[in-house]
């Protein structure tokens, strides 16, 4: 069953804002720490695989634990105590000495036990694992000094390490680096995601991520973030709602979906049969795609079901123009760019007057350049869905290409005030319009491939060509879009790991996806 505490995220601010409420209400600091930390305590435990106090794997099993002077360090130290009654070698190391009352009072409790606190750093690189609890949520100010140069060193160990809410060092909101961060293998986000973990620099630190829900109540969650919270996380629950599944018994192909695809060119036909199978997997009812001509017989072998459109082309092989008689009017979303190259200039002005959802990828984008100063693109009725990476992302903001530290940020300013829908792509894709911004928090560097952004291009046209609907509903389904092209690769991963999923590949999976729902 899906934690429906799964697709929210927080800054620092609104963790703090929901914590003050629990406490406000009456749960006691020192009941949540001890609650929080056994929770962790427990996951360690099962990820390890010691959690019988017999077991022939704990001898002489030595556990470092870092800790810091806030609450973060007094959620370490639970847990180092908790690990200590299982039977495990317990090292603490404190470099700081001025800590928060609750955090005293445990540290204190533990020497009392006789758990080993050691001054050197030093003393820990024997051991097995490391717990980091030094600094948790709403750090701001750079490690430095001797601090800096510790947590450099024990990233030189190269060892097993497990974070508390957040690798020390990685600033909540941003996933940037404050100067040095511990590089966690494992990494337990308390309660709520935090923003880092779906900012693409924090993901080397931060290592396999997992939510620890300590069970915030709802209502406490919804009086900061609101009903309708801006941000929110994709989830399985929310992306399979809008598969185009079941149909209905009396339906026909022109009442699934009619797509044109623009695509391809004699130096990049493979483009336009990625785009033409990642389409295909959608179902629509009727797909078709304008090639130049000389690619008409490559892509009928591919796509034989298609209605393969031969254009008129240039010296260069690339679409000259469009046949007279299509008519761009009767399609209910075109996908345009993948391997189009920027000589045709004239196909963008053409559809961006048609008053249907238009996708934009590739070289559709780099014909467009600056979006801010379009005003084809500003002028549109229907919705535009463009899918820059970083670098055209860039090209087409250059105003905001400063700022791609905090790629939310970044993405919820590039789509104010305009009907764009604007899918950022990376290592967790951000999809934003005018009101809203949506995260996809699992992906795979097998995606890391030229061709992949065409099948998702593909996907996201066949959806929205059978979808009616409104802006915010175009949001909903470009999100399935970005979720379904994401799980086709991590399920290729699995049987074919990252080297063996090529964009190909990747098409070859977006049903088998479907059918493990």
């Amino acid at each position: 069953m899906e934690n429906v505490k799964e697709k929210f995220i927080v800054t620092a601010i609104q963790m703090r804002q929901i914590e003050e409420r629990i406490f406000a209400a009456g749960m006691p600091v020192a009941a949540l720490m001890e609650k929080v930390a056994g929770l962790v305590t427990k996951r360690i435990l099962t990820l390890l695989n010691f959690a019988v106090k017999t077991s022939p794997l704990m001898k002489g099993f030595n556990i470092g634990v870092l800790v810091g002077p806030g609450h973060n360090g007094g959620d370490a130290l639970v847990i180092a105590r908790e690990l200590y009654f299982q039977g495990y070698e317990i090292t603490i190391y404190c470099p700081i000495n001025k800590l928060k009352e609750l955090t005293k009072a445990h540290a204190q409790y533990i020497q009392s036990l006789g758990i080993n606190f050691v001054e050197n750093i030093s003393s820990l690189e024997k051991c097995d694992l490391l717990i980091d609890g030094l600094f948790g949520f709403g750090l701001e100010r750079e490690i430095s000094g001797n601090l800096a140069e510790t947590v450099n060193q024990i990233n030189s160990w190269k060892k097993q390490i497990f974070s508390i809410d957040l690798p020390s060092g990685i600033h909540t909101d941003t996933g940037e680096v404050l100067g040095t961060a511990i590089r966690a293998t494992q990494t337990f986000c308390l309660g709520l995601w935090k923003q880092a973990f779906l900012q693409d620099q924090a993901l080397e630190y931060i290592g396999k991520a997992e939510l620890i829900d300590f069970d915030i109540p709802l209502a406490d969650i919804r009086a900061i973030l609101g009903e309708n919270p801006t941000i929110e996380i994709i989830t399985k629950t929310s992306a399979i709602a809008n598969l185009p599944l079941p149909r209905p018994p009396a339906t026909y192909k022109y009442k699934n979906g009619n797509l044109l695809l623009i695509a391809g060119s004699h130096r990049y036909s493979g483009a336009a049969i990625l785009t033409g199978l990642g389409a295909r997997a959608t179902g629509v009812g009727m797909l078709s795609i304008a090639v130049p001509e000389s690619i008409k017989p490559i892509l009928n072998s591919h796509l034989p079901e298609a209605l393969i459109i031969g254009c008129p082309e240039t010296e260069i092989g690339a679409i000259k123009q469009l046949p007279k008689d299509i008519d761009l009017s009767k399609f209910e979303a075109i996908a345009c760019g993948p391997g189009l190259t920027t000589e045709p200039k004239f196909i963008i002005e053409a559809i961006l007057s048609v008053n249907c959802p238009l996708v934009l990828d590739a070289d559709a984008l780099n014909i467009c350049d600056n979006l801010a100063n379009n005003p084809l693109i500003n002028q549109r009725q229907a919705p535009t869905i463009i899918t820059p990476h970083p670098g055209e992302f860039k090209r087409l903001f250059p105003h905001l290409q400063n700022q791609l530290k905090n790629r939310i940020l970044t993405a919820q300013k590039s789509a104010e005030n305009s009907n764009l829908v604007i899918v950022l792509k990376g290592a967790k894709t951000i999809i934003a319009n005018s009101t809203k911004i949506l995260i996809n928090p699992e992906s795979t560097a097998a995606l890391a491939r030229g061709g992949s952004g065409d099948v998702l291009t593909g996907l996201i046209g066949g959806l929205l060509a059978s979808t009616t609907s409104t802006q915010l509903q175009m949001m909903e389904v470009v999100k399935t879009a970005v979720w379904w092209h994401a799980q086709a690769a991590i399920l290729a991963v699995k049987e074919r790991t990252e080297l063996g999923v090529d964009a190909f590949t990747l098409t070859q999976y977006l049903i088998p996806t479907l059918e493990k729902i």
